[in-house]
């Protein structure tokens, strides 16, 4: 019996595989007879660094067969076709479709996918090539012919974010060329002793230099003191020794080493403070101690009754003594030399030499006032000496003006520069130098100015971050106006149109406000509302062409050739460069071919 059916059994099986293999031309041509695929959104939209779309494919319901399925391959093709990104497919198996609401001879199928949002993938090329496939193991493929374009180039609405950037200049500097004035230098002496101190830590070296400079000297004051401990307190006239010790060696160097001064013609003044508790209790209040240690010390001097002797030994017996007389009593025993001179004015090419040697390290820092050597940056155009000159001042002085200006200046050199690279990396270095000065005079206006860098270097999440620190911290409304609008602007380039929208509640009405309001609007399909925002911004600025180009772009959304035609012409008289950009514009690709298109553009 199995003799007889084996002849039959192959039959069946040729049978089979011969209308298999007949099968597949037949579903691939009926699938592909009535086959529309398309793009949500269309066009592919930019979300920040992705793009975010969903390919729907819609296929007649009559090309199914059982254990043959059609498919679509997607890739994205980009860099004049070099490139390409292999995306996924759909494919039309039970549990992948349904059918179409509107038309049950259709079936539906959707799959979400994402690419990156990089500058090399615009312009590009999502593209889909039908297959029919039989489900078993190594089972056939037929392929069509060609490849299906579902959609072209990538729109990125934060390349049509309108963002006006603040100018930001640099802070006044100022400095004074009065070199004339009053130099005070203390001295300090050891225990029961009237001898100047001349090892290192002392100021007699800057006493010396300040009489070798040979400024003409008009008076010179010296006042001297001793502490209250026994030792230093026994002897009466220990004050009148050091104010006399320091007069003596004051009158030596300018007899010695002054060409222009003479001691006759200097007026000399001494005051020599003898047992005075005054200077004491200023020291006690000015201490590291706690405020009960500090009342016990005024209360035992000013309200109890005895001789100084006694008063001094009572201080021995209280908790903070140690400390009185480690920190309190040395400094007691000190002297001052207060010299009052004039001196010619110092001329700008002084100042400007000067710290051209400073930034050389030619000459120490204190050559020149911290004021003067931010001011030296005013008196050169050049912004690379500018940049040097602050860059020596915020490292030797750490004041948030150096650091400021610094920042300005590297953002204006990054507006000098024709690479992309180069230029973001002086945004950078600004927003850093920007940063440096608001956590040292913490504003709304200099965390803006950070976030502003770190904008235009593209560090979004920083500048997001600055921009937020500066509307905490709070300022004038115009200026958190200001504020909200440019964090505003970054929202929408990073995909967060809900939280652009909240930040432009709180901007006001501007015309940057009004375009972006506008983008977003066209990107959620709210077509009347947009038109309004841009009516709202030819208002604020009827020579402006963004505006009426925004109107053109919804009219083309709206299939309304005719506007598109006349807007477009419009857009293009107020600015000849929208012509271009209308050629690029993947808004108008359906209408680029039409004679109304082109004569908008003439």
């Amino acid at each position: 019996m199995n003799y007889f059916l084996r002849p039959v059994a192959y039959s069946l099986l040729a049978a089979t595989l011969f209308l298999s293999a007949c099968a597949l031309p037949r579903v691939l041509k009926q699938a592909e007879a009535g086959r529309v695929i398309s793009t949500r959104p269309s066009p592919l939209t930019a979300a920040g660094e992705t793009v975010p779309f969903e390919v729907v494919a819609r296929v007649p319901a009559n090309h199914l067969r059982k254990g043959v399925a059609y498919e679509l391959l997607l890739r994205y093709r980009y860099e004049h076709g070099l490139r390409e990104d292999t995306l996924g497919r759909i494919a039309f198996i039970p549990g992948n479709y349904v059918y179409d609401d509107e038309n049950k001879g259709l079936l539906v199928a959707t799959q979400k996918f994402t690419i990156p949002n990089t500058p090399g993938r615009n312009p590009g090329e999502l593209l889909a090539h039908a297959q029919v496939r039989e489900l078993k193991k190594n089972g056939k493929v037929l392929r069509a012919a060609d490849d299906v374009r579902v959609a072209r180039g990538i729109a990125d609405p934060a390349r049509l974010v309108t963002r006006e950037d603040t100018v930001l200049t640099l802070l006044p500097e100022k400095a004074s060329n009065v070199m004339s004035g009053t130099r005070v230098l203390p001295f300090f002496f050891d225990e029961d002793q009237w001898f100047i101190r001349g090892y290192l830590g002392t100021n007699v070296a800057a006493l010396e230099d300040l009489i070798d400079a040979n400024q003409h000297t008009r008076q010179v004051l010296i006042i001297a003191g001793h502490s209250p401990d026994s030792t230093d307190a026994h002897n009466h006239l220990l004050a009148s020794k050091r104010v006399r010790m320091l007069l003596y060696y004051y009158k030596q160097r300018v007899k010695n080493f002054s060409y222009l001064n003479k001691n006759e013609e200097i007026r000399y003044d001494t005051l020599a403070y003898v047992r005075r508790w005054d200077t004491f209790l200023s020291k006690v209040m000015t201490s590291a101690l706690k405020a009960d240690q500090i009342d016990s010390v005024v209360t035992l001097i000013n309200d109890t009754k005895g001789t100084f002797e006694q008063k001094e030994k009572a201080l021995h017996r209280l908790s903070s003594f140690d400390y009185i007389e480690q920190y309190i009593y040395p400094v007691l025993r000190f002297g001052t030399v207060a010299v009052t001179y004039t001196a010619p004015k110092r001329y700008d090419s002084e100042v400007y030499l000067l710290s051209k040697k400073i930034v050389e390290k030619q000459v120490e820092a204190d050559a020149l006032t911290p004021e003067e050597l931010r001011y030296s940056a005013t008196l050169t155009p050049l912004l690379a000496e500018k940049q040097r000159i602050y860059e020596t001042a915020a490292a030797n002085t750490n004041s948030w003006e150096a650091f400021h200006n610094l920042g300005v200046v590297l953002l204006q050199r990054a507006e000098k520069e024709p690479t992309d690279k180069i230029q973001k990396a002086y945004y950078r270095r600004a927003a850093v130098n920007f940063t440096l000065a608001a956590h040292r005079n913490p504003t709304a206006e200099f965390f803006y100015h950070a976030a502003t860098a770190y904008h235009r270097a593209g560090d979004r999440l920083e500048a997001l971050q600055n921009y937020d620190y500066a509307i905490k911290l709070g300022g004038p409304r115009p200026l958190l106006r200001k504020i909200f609008s440019d964090r505003a602007a970054l929202e929408i380039e990073v995909g967060q149109p809900d939280e652009a929208l909240r930040s432009l509640q709180y901007a006001g009405p501007s015309y940057q406000n009004a375009l972006n309001t506008g983008l977003i609007h066209v990107g959620r399909e709210h077509y009347e509302i947009a038109l309004e925002q841009y009516r709202l911004a030819q208002s604020l600025r009827p020579a402006a062409a963004a505006p009426v180009y925004g109107m053109a772009v919804v009219a083309a959304r709206q299939q309304n050739e005719a506007a598109v035609g006349t807007l477009l012409k419009q857009a293009v008289a107020l600015d000849r460069r929208y012509a271009q950009r209308a050629v690029e514009d993947l808004e108008f690709q359906d209408l680029a071919q039409g004679k109304v298109f082109r004569e908008a553009l003439r």
